[in-house]
């Protein structure tokens, strides 16, 4: 868990989600993404003084869990429990998630809960017992409608989203009452017009329910790798049905009323929009006929592209944060995505991109400007931060700059989940740092040893390392590791405390890092590439 600021005490948490992760594979890339916006988000609310619950996990039923089980000869149990310990938590260890739960569907703390939740519905007329027969694609765990499908040149019907033919499954099974829910569910949306992001998903998922809704199947018979129906053992809840219960049985539901209360329900969902209907449609349903309170937000990042095909497992353009972390770092990881593609747009990926953007904007204006920073207070005053004393127009326009850089990076990313806008708005006001130096020249003024020249100089050098102080504080939720290294450059944290305490708001208030502070030059922040080709 992340250490955390100075909490404010009694007010529900804010509490985000990543969607629970099939372990039918690996982590990809497109994994990491959301799971790593996730952890910003969290990350800059804990920095607000929030209290705050990530949740992330793993989605362990299903019938392709076990057919992936039986392809590799194992028990589905042992299957997930190899992918979660082996691949799914180191993954997240490595990339600085900073989660504080986790949670798998196979856990009793799930499972009991789950049923009871359905018998709950059960015992209220919302379930009834029918038959379906229909196509069916095992990796979307997810009956399609006829119109959703695509015809393959032979005439064979794909699933849009994983290219493969569907199955056409006949079952019997137990239905919930979605259809009844579609007034409520439109009422909602016009209600919150918020509570869909972006406004292209929202209006997907207005038209799709305002064409009406089918029941859902919430049971299967054909296979028994699920949580058993509590009324009638030959059936197991619908994966989907189970998995996005995660949300409430991770954080009390049933358990601990206490704890339930003080969190739930989620203020973000973070979702792929392949499974947008799933948490905006059949969840708040679920909700509303338990009589539970909706979430405040569902939002539906896009899809990260390779080759101009989504990344996925299934297409085999899964490339693992491994290969790109190994290269350049995880700090970098961490930010280039949420820099380089709009959330909730799809984006592609190629390496040449992040080579280019690692170097101008991260190697040359970031980590250059801390270099000379640093190293300009050690040779012209042995290390030691002086004082400001001779602030001028020049200062000023640093110090609004900061105020504003603050202000946008918070409603961007604090508020609008605009990732990629609030890292620019803390990135310009690197730039406008680097051209402050630029123009003042202090290498310049450093041959002036005069009373006024050392004046000069020292508030060139002071306004040079505030604005890197809190620089260090507004990039710590999206590169820790870098940030802590800035912070322990500067002399910060005998002064103003540890980093991770360090709040947003205080931030933009100039004048923190004490005069007299011990400045030294560390490792260089982000090292020069070296050549893929040549690992």
């Amino acid at each position: 868990m992340a250490a955390t600021g100075s909490e404010k005490q009694g007010s529900k948490a804010y509490y985000v989600s990543t969607p629970i992760y099939y372990v039918n594979d690996a982590p990809h890339l497109g994994h990491a993404y959301t799971t790593v916006a996730g952890d910003v988000l969290t990350r800059w609310h804990r920095q607000r003084g929030e209290k705050v619950w990530y949740l992330t996990g793993t989605d362990e039923h299903g019938q392709k869990i076990m057919r992936t089980a039986e392809a590799n000869n194992v028990t589905p149990q042992a299957w997930c429990d190899k992918l979660v310990e082996e691949a799914w938590k180191p993954l997240w260890e490595h990339l600085n998630i900073a989660n504080d739960d986790f949670i798998r569907t196979t856990q009793k703390r799930h499972t009991d809960r789950v049923q009871e939740f359905v018998q709950d519905l059960y015992d209220k007329g919302e379930i009834y017992k029918g038959g379906y027969e229909g196509p069916y694609c095992v990796g979307c765990e997810e009956y399609k409608l006829p119109g959703d499908l695509i015809e393959a040149e032979d005439g064979t019907k794909l699933c849009p989203i994983h290219k493969k033919p569907v199955e056409i499954l006949k079952e019997e099974n137990y239905f919930f009452k979605l259809s009844e829910y579609g007034p409520k569910l439109l009422e909602f949306y016009e209600a919150n017009p918020g509570f869909i992001q972006p406004e292209s998903a929202r209006n997907e998922v207005v038209n799709f329910v305002k064409q009406g809704l089918q029941d859902l199947s919430i049971s299967r018979s054909t296979f028994d790798w699920g949580i058993p129906i509590p009324w009638d053992d030959k059936h197991v809840i619908y994966v989907w049905v189970d998995a996005l219960l995660n949300y409430a049985t991770a954080v009390g539901y049933n358990e601990n009323p206490a704890k339930f209360e003080e969190t739930f329900p989620a203020n973000v969902h973070l979702v792929g929009k392949d499974i947008l209907r799933f948490h905006a449609v059949i969840w708040p349903a679920m909700l509303m006929a338990q009589g539970l309170p909706v979430p405040g937000r569902v939002a539906a990042n896009g899809w990260l592209m390779v080759g101009g095909e989504k990344m996925s497992k299934s297409n085999l353009t899964g490339i693992k944060p491994q290969d790109l972390t190994s290269h350049f770092g995880v700090d970098a990881y961490r930010w280039y995505f949420l820099r380089a593609i709009a959330f909730g747009s799809d984006g592609s990926f190629s390496w040449e991109d992040f080579s280019a953007r690692y170097t101008s904007e991260l190697a040359n204006d970031y980590g250059n400007l801390a270099s000379r920073v640093a190293a300009m207070v050690g040779k012209y005053f042995g290390g030691e931060l002086p004082a400001a004393t001779a602030d001028g127009d020049a200062e000023k326009a640093i110090h609004e700059g900061l105020a504003k850089a603050v202000a946008t990076a918070d409603a961007k990313i604090g508020e609008e989940l605009d990732f990629q806008a609030g890292i620019l708005a803390i990135f310009d006001f690197v730039k406008q740092v680097n051209g402050y130096i630029t123009e003042q020249e202090p290498w310049k003024v450093a041959k002036d040893e005069s009373e006024e020249g050392r004046a000069r100089l020292a508030t060139i050098l002071y306004t040079a390392a505030e604005a890197l102080r809190a620089v260090a504080v507004l990039l710590n939720p999206i590169m820790p590791e870098t940030s802590q290294k800035l912070w322990e450059s500067l002399g910060a944290e005998p002064a103003l405390g540890a980093l991770p305490a360090q709040l947003i708001e205080d931030a933009a208030t100039w004048g923190r890092l004490p005069a007299g502070a011990t400045v030294t030059k560390g490792a260089v922040l982000f090292p020069r590439l070296e050549d893929p080709k040549k690992d």
